[in-house]
């Protein structure tokens, strides 16, 4: 199907295609399967490396079209999921590209076969292949009605939580909306607001309980189909995770639960005594001054004319980036009933094109959507003109995530043009809650690994579990008393449990790496910023750990770097609190 109204792609004038302006054609994956298994023959018949890249290179920019509709449709969705022609668009694609992947599973095997394997290797990155190897080991045409199951279950649930509305000081807003005011400087106002969002939740527990338990069980069936001993290790190699994998990330958690939680937990009680809260709740976990957190000095466009502004100065190739982002309207990020609830960028491939999506609320969060989604937008802008090689794109995603998070980091230095005479707090903030960060997403990893390795656990037992692994990452907070959250429940709108499974581990170690590159960056600005851009352009090519320590970085994989980096971030954080200038 095409969409209505469908309009040209090309630009007047000759600047970028708005996003608005890009048409929606559906892709026929009928004909797209009957293209790879022809390009599955030519692979096993060519008769050179050059040959079997050339018939590589074909399915490339075949790929690239595939991905512009299918990131089209789905942008369109998000943007409101209410939309009748985008969801049936999204289920199209959710029944139908498992059949895509494991015709190209098909391809994927000739290619590798080839005896001229190593020679079609001389003309790209040789790991390509490992790309390829191990997306086989989680792609066939076996689980095919695994995935398209799956697909649609997490479609079923972005709708439910995106068309979920909440019920504040007599307002109906989002729940993007609401959670500004679980940091609100009244205490009272973050308690009723998180009471608030539990009440309603409550309301739709048995379709997010019912929600969560399909997904186990359909992802353990195709682990299982798949040879695999549980979709955790599925999961891992869904992310591409080639130099890595449970064994490094249970280690990793062991340190951050052994070192790196009790480090935070303490910073945090003493933040908490600073501000006169003796037992630290769920609604006080965001909170860090007095007068209130920060929040942005100006609105939107005051916000993206100093993004812009920032960019600017940082570099010539990151003030084009942003100049073509804004043309192209790249941003969409205002809340609205049945906008999706979260944030992401992602790419248009056909235009090289970025686009990020958030929901600004008025809170410090509007201006690390101009980082964090802006740093992802600023890596695709690079990949893009680099020529970078399709299969490898950003990296994994604990290469991704540097890119967003170390970019953070990097606007402390222009904190004062977004937060005005409060950016000292920002920074104190930002620093802090990104270290209380790391514990979290070890739990959320460890909260993943068992419901996936126990498929068979219920609800209340989930439940049960994450309250346990509370008390082991985060033993400061408290939730009890709050309606449906002190039952175990806060897990429901972390959305990449549902969504992205054994993703958010990825976070920890990206997060690990934005530190060190704050501390280089204090010490000599333009030499770590020249490093993130040089790690930002060669993402792809290698695996995380060589890639961090070409930056300069310990690999925070390797005992002990997670320990020490973090312990260096947390002296810098308590000087800021306790030693630095006095807060305002």
């Amino acid at each position: 199907m095409t969409e209505p109204n469908g309009t040209s792609a090309n630009a007047a004038g000759g600047g970028p295609t708005k996003i608005g302006d890009m048409p929606y054609s559906r892709i026929d994956i009928d004909a797209e399967c009957r293209a790879l298994e022809e390009a599955a023959r030519r692979a096993a018949s060519a008769g050179s490396g050059r040959e079997l890249a050339d018939v590589r290179n074909d399915a490339v920019e075949r790929a690239k079209h595939i991905q512009t509709m299918n990131s089209l449709c789905y942008i369109r969705f998000t943007l409101n999921t209410r939309d009748e022609f985008y969801l049936a668009e999204k289920t199209y694609y959710d029944e139908n590209l498992p059949r895509l992947s494991a015709c190209g599973a098909k391809f994927n095997r000739a290619f590798l076969s080839s005896p001229h394997l190593s020679a079609a290797l001389d003309l790209m990155n040789p790991n390509v292949a490992k790309a390829y190897e191990i997306a086989l080991k989680v792609s066939d045409e076996k689980i095919v009605p695994e995935l398209a199951e799956e697909a649609a279950l997490v479609t079923e649930y972005d709708r439910l939580m995106s068309e979920m509305d909440f019920r504040f000081r007599g307002k109906t807003m989002p729940l993007s909306v609401l959670r500004k005011y679980f940091d609100d400087s009244d205490r009272t106002v973050r308690r009723k607001a998180m009471e608030a969002a539990g009440r309603r939740m409550a309301r739709d527990s048995a379709a997010l309980d019912g929600l969560f338990d399909k997904l186990v069980r359909v992802r353990a069936r195709m682990a299982k189909k798949m040879g695999l001993p549980s979709f955790a290790v599925m999961g891992d190699m869904q992310m591409g995770r080639y130099s890595y994998g449970r064994r490094q990330l249970r280690a990793f958690r062991r340190e951050t639960a052994e070192n790196v939680a009790p480090a935070v937990a303490e910073l945090k009680e003493d933040i908490a005594r600073a501000l006169g809260i003796g037992t630290v709740m769920a609604y006080d976990n965001e909170t860090y001054f007095p007068c209130g957190n920060p929040e942005p000095a100006h609105g939107p466009d005051g916000l993206f004319a100093a993004a812009k502004a920032m960019y600017h100065d940082m570099s010539a190739e990151s003030g084009e980036f942003i100049d073509e982002m804004l043309a192209a309207d790249a941003f969409d990020v205002f809340a609205r009933s049945g906008k999706w609830g979260g944030g992401y960028c992602t790419s248009i491939d056909d235009y090289g094109q970025p686009f990020v999506l958030a929901n600004f609320n008025g809170s410090s969060g509007d201006v690390d959507v101009l980082t964090h989604e802006a740093g992802h937008a600023l890596a695709y802008y690079e990949m893009f003109r680099s020529g970078a090689d399709y299969e490898l794109n950003l990296g994994t995603m604990s290469v991704a995530e540097i890119h967003s998070m170390a970019m953070e980091f990097f606007a402390w230095k222009y904190a004062e043009s977004f937060f005005g005479e409060r950016a000292d707090d920002y920074r104190r903030m930002h620093l802090a809650s990104s270290l209380t960060f790391l514990p979290y997403g070890a739990e959320v990893d460890e909260f993943q690994e068992t419901c996936y390795e126990n498929p068979d656990m219920t609800p209340s037992e989930r439940n049960s579990l994450w309250l346990d692994l509370d008390g082991k990452y985060r033993p400061y907070l408290h939730s009890e008393g709050l309606p449906y959250f002190e039952n175990g429940t806060r897990w429901q709108y972390q959305m990449h449990i549902y969504e992205n499974p054994m993703y958010y581990i990825d976070y920890c170690l990206s997060q690990t790496v934005a530190h060190r590159f704050l501390l280089l960056s204090l010490d000599d600005y333009g030499d770590a910023f020249g490093r993130y851009m040089k790690l930002l352009r060669t993402a792809g090519e290698k695996p995380f750990g060589e890639l961090v320590e070409a930056a300069g970085i310990d690999d925070p994989l390797q005992g002990g770097a997670l320990t020490e980096n973090t312990a260096r971030a947390i002296e810098l954080a308590r000087k800021l609190f306790f030693g630095g200038p006095a807060s305002r």
